[in-house]
């Protein structure tokens, strides 16, 4: 999964996007002018290749890429007060919240949203604080088992990150490799239960960039200890594993970008991310060529098509009232 630079596809995204190695897009705001603009380049890439996934990081607060148009989502951490004071209504808005988001987007043409964040921080890690439910294992698991529900009933398939927790280091993995000294028991009970626990649930996992020093050697996305054993192995994921971002320089204890996309795919992803970086992009292309790496076919459950996909126009007062309700909670 790659990026494109600008609002509309050049003469070289659609050579790129043709290449058969390439399995999705991921889009970021400077791709995104309005709603009509992001819903017509989702339309001219599907028109060129059907079966790539669309995907974007639409979680809420100051990781909303498209704004203009949709609805303005609160950071994720604005549920912890509300569920203190009245779990219940905490519940039926992040699943309505889920819901909205994922309406919008498969409205707009995108298959999905990397969301829920199933981090559990307050304000730890820089890189996440906000962005996440709360610091509290059992409400994050609450309200993102709430968050996904809603977003199956609009269609969308759900991506828990950043297996198996972000929120326990203070570094941000996109500026260098965090390190963690727990040990499996200890996250065992700790940032690992929102993955445990909603194994079951979540259609994808995306891994994180942090070495944790007692269990493995290697960084979580290219560790067959922790991709293959541990969340497949010990929790029972059957789902699909996108890799974060190989740009970030928490990936970089791989080496260049063709050894990372290559140490990520062996250690058990099923597909990797490099953005923000084209040459980058075409090394892991002509890298994946060599190696001729098959896409895997559960990578295609990420596609709304065949579900629900109707959701907004089918209910207009859903949405009203989650979004009025929405920019009281923000």
């Amino acid at each position: 999964m790659l990026d494109i630079e600008g609002t509309e596809l050049d003469a070289q995204d659609r050579d790129v996007l043709l290449d058969p190695q390439v399995g999705g897009v991921i889009f970021f705001a400077r791709n995104f002018v309005s709603r009509a603009q992001i819903t017509a380049l989702s339309t001219e890439i599907r028109a060129l290749r059907p079966t790539l996934l669309l995907a974007v990081d639409q979680e809420g607060g100051r990781v909303q890429r498209f704004k203009e148009g949709f609805t303005r989502l609160p950071p994720m951490q604005c549920f912890h007060q509300l569920h203190c004071d009245d779990t219940a209504a905490a519940l039926a808005l992040a699943r309505d919240s889920g819901w909205l988001m994922a309406a919008e987007l498969i409205d707009s043409g995108l298959d999905f949203s990397f969301a829920p964040v199933l981090d559990a921080d307050a304000d730890r890690c820089g890189a996440i604080a906000d962005r996440a439910f709360s610091a509290d294992v059992e409400r994050v698991t609450a309200l993102a088992g709430a968050f996904i529900e809603g977003m199956h009933e609009a269609g969308m398939a759900a991506t828990g990150k950043h297996f198996p927790g972000h929120g326990g280091v203070v570094a941000d993995s996109h500026l260098e490799l965090p390190v963690d000294g727990r040990s499996w028991e200890a996250l065992a009970t700790a940032d690992l239960v929102p993955f445990a626990r909603l194994a079951d649930r979540l259609d994808a996992v995306m891994p994180a960039h942090i070495l944790f020093s007692e269990i493995d050697s290697r960084p979580v996305g290219f560790s067959p200890i922790w991709l293959q054993q541990r969340l497949r192995g010990e929790l029972g994921f059957t789902g699909v594993i996108f890799s974060d971002d190989l740009s970030m320089e928490g990936a970089g204890a791989a080496g260049g970008y063709a050894e990372r996309a290559e140490a990520a795919l062996r250690a058990g992803c099923d597909m990797v991310l490099a953005c923000n970086n084209r040459r980058g992009a075409l090394e892991v292309l002509q890298h994946l060529h060599n190696l001729d790496w098959p896409i895997p076919a559960r990578v295609a459950t990420m596609r709304t098509e065949g579900r629900n996909g109707l959701a907004l126009a089918a209910a207009p007062a859903r949405w009203e009232r989650t979004a009025a309700a929405l920019a009281v909670l923000g």
